[in-house]
């Protein structure tokens, strides 16, 4: 079995760690919140063994436990690379600008195609204190579980055989794909979620670490579901009203002004990363910041 598995291509082997990882880290949740909501769902239960799954989960792929002939492989494959305070501080700004201009961005498209809106769940019968339990938990696993198994698992193979551009572009519309068990989730979403997947996809090449897109990922968890529950927003739209389309109403000041935004802070996103770039490079050196 050792030796099929590493006569797969190094695409193949990636694609798959990288499923598995997150399989195995998402469907106990949905297991345990889904009992919670059918029994007792005044009291956020579910939460404990969650919590205590993560912290085993991350031990396990850290390298602790069975077999210790793979704890190295497991240990590398996560990526789970400490950081200078430099570092952190370059990646967590070039990262908010990125996602900053993501959502710029999805006020264009949302000009120039009509997405769909994300289903809002019914939890008026859900304590509040069980609904912001479950909200932080679900933000915590997607963080934890999503970056280890498409920025860590995935990518980082695949970077270094075929390069951070064909590493990403794969991960991301994986990623995105992944998303397809949402039932609103299709293609016309697939440019929202590759965005997503680059701003955290170049985190974690020019740093070769996933905690600031871990990081990142489950703070904008957060918000985005915050967003909807609140005020009905979809995560890819900034209002629950759909816009007028261009095509519709034609091109307005609105319009341009968006496309204006996206263009200046995309390009402030983009010195970011290459300001992080320079960072990261100094710190791998062991360089002091000038």
């Amino acid at each position: 079995m050792l030796s099929l598995w590493q006569g797969l291509p190094v695409m193949v082997r990636a694609i798959l760690s990288g499923m598995l990882v997150a399989a195995a880290g998402t469907i106990p949740w949905a297991l345990l919140v889904g009992g919670n909501l059918k029994f007792l769902p005044s009291v956020p239960w579910a939460v404990p063994p969650t919590i205590l799954f993560l912290w085993l989960f991350w031990r396990y792929l850290q390298g602790e436990g069975w077999p210790r002939s793979t704890a190295a492989a497991r240990r590398t494959s996560l990526r789970a690379n400490g950081l200078s305070p430099e570092v952190w501080g370059a990646s967590l700004l070039a990262g908010t600008l990125g996602l900053i201009t993501v959502v710029l961005l999805s006020g264009v498209l949302n000009r120039l195609a009509r997405l769909p809106q994300q289903q809002i769940p019914d939890l008026s019968q859900i304590p509040t204190l069980t609904v912001a339990a479950f909200l932080l938990t679900s933000a915590a696993v997607a963080g934890i579980v999503e970056e280890a198994a498409y920025r860590g698992y995935m990518q980082g193979p695949i970077e270094r055989r075929h390069g951070p551009l064909a590493a990403i572009l794969t991960t991301g519309t994986l990623f995105g794909f992944m998303h397809f068990t949402h039932p609103e989730v299709t293609l016309i979403l697939m440019p929202y979620y590759l965005a997503v997947a680059a701003v955290y996809g170049a985190l974690a090449w020019l740093t070769n670490s996933i905690w600031p897109s871990m990081v990142l990922h489950a703070f904008g968890n957060v918000f985005s579901s915050i967003g909807l529950l609140a005020g009905g927003n979809s995560e890819w739209q900034a209002s629950s009203k759909p816009a007028p389309l261009i095509w519709e109403t034609g091109t307005d000041a609105s319009f341009w002004t968006a496309c204006a935004a996206v263009v200046i802070v995309g390009a402030a996103t983009a010195a970011a990363y290459a300001a992080l770039a320079g960072v990261a490079r100094k710190a791998q050196k062991g360089e002091a910041p000038t």
